[in-house]
């Protein structure tokens, strides 16, 4: 049957067989990571990003051995099993993502890599002198958490847009209601909780500069938790990690309930189940209390893993059950009157009907839904819905005279952008790659009317593409979203600390997580604009949250869609996916190849070629500038065994620095949720050099393992806001399960010039275009922003 996308060509000098790549250690052990989370409807099905870890494999094979992560190593999956009494602490090997752990696997000095270039050498002093770009964001994220917290301190109650609840519900809501009170309940009586009034929109509380970096964990502390962690058999090498996420008295918390070993990152609840029988003895039962009130919050977590910030409450005690928790409802319980979770009633909106709020008849039972959530990202949702509704309410009714000049100066869809922009606090823009002249062109007209702006995208490819655009380089007015929030570059900010700026306009808006989004929303003055632009058929962000999804579905703001294609033959097919269709395209100069392939090793031998040879021979791209983009981490055909074939083609060496070697092209992933490409220039004491977006990083030996991957193969999570001018995906027997319309459109859109599609999927592929759309995340946005806004007229 002939292919739905053209032209299908084996390109000159792939005849010969095919040839496995050598075995990696770690692909596919069992275990998922997203217990709940599959209860309430993952991510996209494909590719999961959490940030910086891997908190566990999922099933074998190419996509499913890992998810995606955005960037992160894995530093060994754990070794998963049973309920409770599946485990014992020695099956507790390394948690991925473990800084700690780093290393460890070459068993070289960091002298041993030769120099590559003084391309670093810069980086090396300021990173002795001043805290990193990564450093000043994550220090940013935890003064946000704090800010949410003293939100927490102020509330009268949870979280309400519904009406009446009776049974459970009710009774979860008064047990949250009592400890807010100072009381906590000893039994399970409990009254029928009462609906609470929403408070307006409060002023943002101001992030002042400079954002100062918390110090590490003190070697006296990490000492003790290395005792404790002995003592019950647990690897002392997480000590660090768990003296940070328990922070002061961490040793005597980790003896009290060894079940908060699950606070860090890539444990799972049969280690710690292990650890707490080799600690507590006969004492350390399933039905322990502390257990269930930690896998109360592990289960969130991982939730929040696959995209949601929050979940439903029968999600939730399913899940428990499946833990071998007896009585899941008395564990979510106990999670909540030690405050380490929130509960919330939500109305259930029809469309097109009143919103809740709005009702007066008292007596009109409002359907709701009960959810549970982290404070962290329930909170943070419920910030991004204030000050956005505040962004909405400040901006003059009259266009003031800089806003009327930069309409004037511009036509067709970027007039039609700016003629909304100036009238109102918040906009939607969508569209793909060619739309970005028009946010572009707004930039233009506004900075030259004397307005105060800023654009922002995803990446730092982002940043140079868009800044192109204006005839520019990054720097100045065009940046990251990082460099924004961390104040590496940007605007400065006023004495109250907000941005000094009168339009922000955020690229890559389906990447925004909601506690990005709403750092970025409360650090705009009031009377500013926000211009929230992007693709809306992108894979969602890594980070929790489907903030531009929600927003587009919540019609409190004006939206405008670009009405400018994407060019050529990639455009049009691109295009296609996006609309379910995998259609035929004329190619006449073969920007689409498909080489079709009848196992995953082939489809690795094939994929070498067209890096190494075809497409360098054919276009004049060379591999370097080529992308290679795979459902997952593991599996014969995931990004480890690519990585492993096209390092020894393309750069071969003894890896001698955790398997890196000067020239290696690689993923940096400073921070949870962010993939930076780069390459290694050296290595010395200081650690592992890298050059990431023509900037010098400098990566700790204690960190290679955790933040650093070998980057001709990603996935496409980890590629999701950059553009190659070649790409080649490959789409091995076994991915067939996995892909989904978001995934493939991404991936397929990486490539400006030519698109090369290894294809082993057979009619996998136009199901998953045709039928496979993204699977719903669990949100609380919507609900917000209807209770707080009015329909945008």
């Amino acid at each position: 049957m002939e292919h739905p996308v053209t032209t299908e060509q084996t390109p000159a000098g792939d005849t010969e067989g095919a040839a496995s790549p050598a075995p990696t250690p770690a692909e596919g052990t069992s275990g998922g990571a997203t217990e709940a989370a599959t209860a309430a409807a993952g991510d996209d099905g494909t590719e999961r990003s959490g940030g910086g870890t891997e908190p566990g494999a999922g099933t074998t094979g190419a996509a499913g051995g890992d998810r995606d992560d955005a960037g992160a190593p894995d530093a060994g999956e754990p070794v998963s099993g049973g309920g409770a009494d599946g485990a014992d602490a020695s099956a507790l090997t390394r948690p991925a993502g473990g800084p700690e752990d780093a290393g460890t696997a070459s068993g070289a000095g960091p002298a041993e890599v030769e120099s590559g270039g003084p391309a670093a050498a810069a980086g090396s002093a300021e990173s002795a002198s001043a805290p990193s770009e990564a450093e000043a964001e994550l220090a940013a994220q935890r003064l946000e958490r704090e800010r949410i917290a003293r939100r927490r301190a102020e509330r009268q109650g949870p979280v309400e847009s519904g009406g009446k609840l009776s049974g459970k519900a009710a009774d979860l809501l008064a047990a949250v209601r009592a400890v807010e009170s100072g009381e906590k309940p000893s039994a399970p009586r409990f009254a029928e909780a009462a609906p609470a009034p929403r408070r307006p929109a409060p002023e943002p509380v101001r992030r002042p500069e400079p954002v100062p970096v918390p110090a590490a964990p003190d070697a006296e502390t990490v000492g003790a938790v290395r005792a404790v962690l002995a003592e019950g058999g647990a690897p002392e090498a997480l000590a660090p990690q768990v003296a940070a996420a328990l922070g002061e008295g961490a040793e005597d918390t980790l003896r009290a309930d060894p079940w908060q070993l699950l606070r860090v990152a890539g444990v799972r609840p049969e280690q710690a189940d292990g650890f707490a029988r080799a600690l507590l003895g006969a004492e350390g039962r399933p039905d322990d209390e502390r257990r269930g009130r930690a896998l109360t919050v592990w289960l969130l977590e991982q939730a929040a893993v696959a995209g949601h910030t929050a979940l439903d409450l029968p999600a939730l005690t399913e899940a428990l059950g499946k833990r071998a928790v007896p009585d899941p409802d008395e564990a979510v319980q106990s999670a909540l009157a030690e405050g380490d979770a929130l509960v919330f009633q939500d109305a259930l909106e029809e469309p097109g009907a009143e919103p809740a709020a709005a009702r007066t008849d008292e007596e009109e039972e409002i359907p709701v839904r009960v959810l549970a959530g982290l404070e962290r990202y329930a909170l943070a949702e419920e910030s991004l819905a204030d000050a956005l509704a505040r962004l909405v309410n400040s901006v003059p009714k009259e266009a003031e005279e800089p806003w009327e000049a930069a309409v004037a100066a511009l036509t067709g869809g970027a007039a039609d952008l700016a003629r909304q922009v100036a009238g109102h606090g918040l906009v939607l823009h969508t569209g793909g790659e060619a739309a970005r002249a028009e946010p572009a062109a707004l930039l233009g007209a506004a900075r030259a009317a004397g307005l105060r702006v800023c654009a922002v995208c995803h990446t730092p490819d982002g940043a140079r593409r868009f800044a192109a655009h204006l005839g520019e380089q990054p720097g100045g007015a065009v940046g990251t979203v990082a460099g924004l929030l961390s104040g590496a570059s940007g605007p400065g900010r006023d004495a109250e600390g907000a941005l000094d700026l009168d339009l922000l306009i955020v690229l890559d808006a389906p990447q925004l997580d909601v506690e990005a989004a709403a750092m970025l929303a409360e650090s705009l003055p009031d009377g500013a604009r926000l211009v929230l632009s992007g693709d809306p058929a992108v894979l969602w962000s890594a980070g929790p949250g489907r903030v531009f999804a929600d927003l587009l579905a919540v019609p409190a703001c004006p939206q405008v869609a670009s009405r400018v294609p994407d060019p050529g033959p990639l455009g049009e097919l691109v295009s296609g996916i996006g609309v379910g269709e995998l259609a035929q395209v004329e190619a006449p100069g073969k920007e689409i190849v498909i080489v079709p392939v009848r196992d995953a090793g082939e489809a690795v031998h094939r994929t070498v070629q067209l890096v190494a040879d075809s497409v360098p021979r054919a276009f004049g791209v060379p591999p370097e500038e080529t992308v290679v983009i795979t459902p997952g981490h593991g599996g014969a055909a995931g990004t480890r065994a690519l990585n492993t074939v096209l390092k020894e083609r393309l750069n071969p060496g003894p890896g001698r620095f955790g398997g890196f070697d000067p020239g290696d092209r690689i993923v940096h992933s400073p921070a949870p949720g962010r993939a930076v490409p780069g390459r290694v220039v050296r290595a010395d004491a200081e650690g592992l050099h890298l050059e990431c977006a023509g900037a010098p990083v400098v990566v700790p030996r204690e960190l290679v393992e955790s933040r650093v991957r070998h980057g001709w193969a990603l996935t496409a999570h980890q590629a999701v806001g950059g553009r190659w001018p070649a790409a080649v995906v490959v789409l091995p027997g076994d991915a067939a399960d996995v892909l989904t319309r978001p995934w493939v459109y991404t991936a397929f859109g990486r490539a400006d010039r030519h698109l090369s599609v290894v294809h082993g999927v057979e009619q996998a592929l136009p199901r998953a275009v045709a039928e496979s759309v993204a699977k719903p995340r669990t949100t609380r946005l919507r609900t917000l922003l209807r209770v707080q806004l009015p329909p945008a007229g």
